[in-house]
């Protein structure tokens, strides 16, 4: 019985890990959007797309992010622009969710690895349930977008007509909820994004609402939906998910407020100050949409934008980032060690001691993935630096704005930021664990020795 149980244990072993399944998928979706971007027919040219540029489009779509070498709306036609939308809503949900849904409707039962991979894939902390959470996942996503494309078209149909007004409601809606930042606006001015409509309090509110929901995490979702509005029923989760997201939103657009006072926001009245600030603060969280001049900021506005494209949205999320639950994380370990608590506490929950490590992990590995893609860029091209630091803080975090200086970038510089882009997306530890996590820690433990640090 031994006997067999190893052989199944060495056969089991052989077999690709759930998080190298997951980034295989998301490589084999986007090879075969970059295949049908590069058809004739996806450009208004009529003339094929280099196999980089499809291939950077087709990254930046699936990994939610929005940063772009051709504007949408200029460049692709409906085809092309299905294809990428198509893209955005299975790098959004994850393909792991949409596949499990369609074997639910086909009545197909989901085996335990199955449900192994959904609690991989949407990072949920246990794995009952799991199935059910993606029958909720599915429908919220269908609600909450289409309410939006609704709303959006209300706006869109009295300007575009009526096929072309839903077809916009659709495709922002779409792009917002799943933190894309890809739009069609370039009908009016290439690369605009929404700044035409930086003072319209419907596309506002619709588009940062949209962005907010689905940047708060699918396991909120639920526990929202389950407690409805008794506070004290809510998870640890949802409590700091909920306090991060409302702190770094009002605390963001002050700040944008009192920044760009005297630049961009300086002669306006206060609903359009308001308006801008808000959406300034809401879309560094992952979305990439713009309707103020991002390269037109200034240096203290750019730095804020940064932190907020570093920090992004929630775990579980279409959000990037390394995610609000992980800065307070850092934020209460720094608390607890000047006030000389032994506990990481909140909300009268201790936290356990892996939390704090994989915190650190996943911030210093995203920075050190960040400096190093800066590193690059700044040897492979005389770009600005405050233009570089922007652009790759907005690839590590799939956000999508950009200063403009996409579509100067060389091959090179374009290969390092479609790495940060994908790694942005599967997590950048996740990518990092995948090679480590069959070996089993040493069994040698070492005497222990202090060192002087600070």
């Amino acid at each position: 019985m031994i006997s067999i149980r190893n052989k199944f244990q060495a056969l089991r072993e052989l077999w690709v890990s759930r998080t190298r399944l997951i980034m295989g998928g998301f490589l084999i979706i986007i090879l075969a959007g970059a295949c049908l971007l590069m058809l004739p027919f996806a450009t208004k040219s009529g003339q094929h797309t280099t196999f980089f540029g499809a291939l950077f489009t087709a990254v930046s779509s699936t990994c939610v992010t929005g940063l772009i070498v051709y504007d949408t709306w200029t460049h692709w036609t409906v085809f092309g622009q299905l294809v990428i939308l198509t893209m955005i809503q299975i790098g959004g949900l994850g393909f792991i969710t949409i596949g499990t849904f369609a074997m639910v409707l086909l009545g197909k039962k989901i085996g335990l690895a199955g449900r192994e991979l959904i609690h991989e894939s949407l990072n949920t902390l246990q794995l009952r349930g799991s199935v059910h959470l993606v029958r909720r996942i599915v429908v919220g996503t269908l609600f909450f977008e289409g309410t939006g494309a609704v709303l959006l078209s209300i706006r869109f149909i009295p300007q575009m007509g009526v096929l072309k007004g839903i077809y916009y409601g659709v495709f922002h809606a779409v792009s917002a909820f799943c933190n894309a930042g890809f739009d069609l606006m370039g009908y009016q001015e290439a690369y605009s994004s929404f700044c035409a409509y930086a003072g319209d309090p419907l596309v506002n509110l619709v588009l940062c609402a949209l962005i907010l929901i689905g940047g708060i995490g699918f396991i909120v979702w639920e526990d929202l939906w389950e407690n409805r509005w008794h506070w004290k029923r809510y998870s640890l989760q949802t409590k700091i998910v909920l306090t991060a997201t409302a702190a770094l939103t009002v605390g963001g657009t002050i700040l944008f407020l009192i920044s760009e006072r005297n630049n961009l926001l300086a002669g306006m009245s206060a609903p359009d100050r308001f308006w801008r600030a808000l959406f300034s603060c809401v879309t560094p969280r992952t979305a990439g949409f713009n309707t103020i001049d991002t390269a037109s900021l200034t240096n203290g506005s750019k730095i804020l934008t940064m932190c907020l494209m570093f920090i992004g949205g929630s775990p579980g999320s279409t959000a990037g980032g390394i995610k609000t639950t992980t800065i307070v994380v850092i934020l209460l370990y720094i608390r607890a060690y000047l006030l000389h608590n032994q506990d990481l506490t909140a909300f009268g929950r201790r936290l356990s001691p892996d939390v704090m490590k994989r915190a650190s992990v996943v911030v210093f590995i995203n920075y050190f993935l960040a400096l190093t893609a800066i590193l690059i860029l700044l040897i492979g091209q005389d770009l600005p630096l405050a233009d570089v630091l922007f652009e790759a803080f907005s690839a590590i975090g799939t956000v999508g704005m950009s200063t403009g200086v996409t579509r100067d970038l060389n091959a090179l510089s374009r290969a390092v930021i479609m790495i940060l882009m994908f790694l942005g997306r599967v997590g950048s530890l996740s990518f990092a664990m995948s090679f480590t996590e069959k070996k089993r820690p040493g069994k040698i433990r070492y005497p222990e020795a202090d060192i002087i640090v600070g």
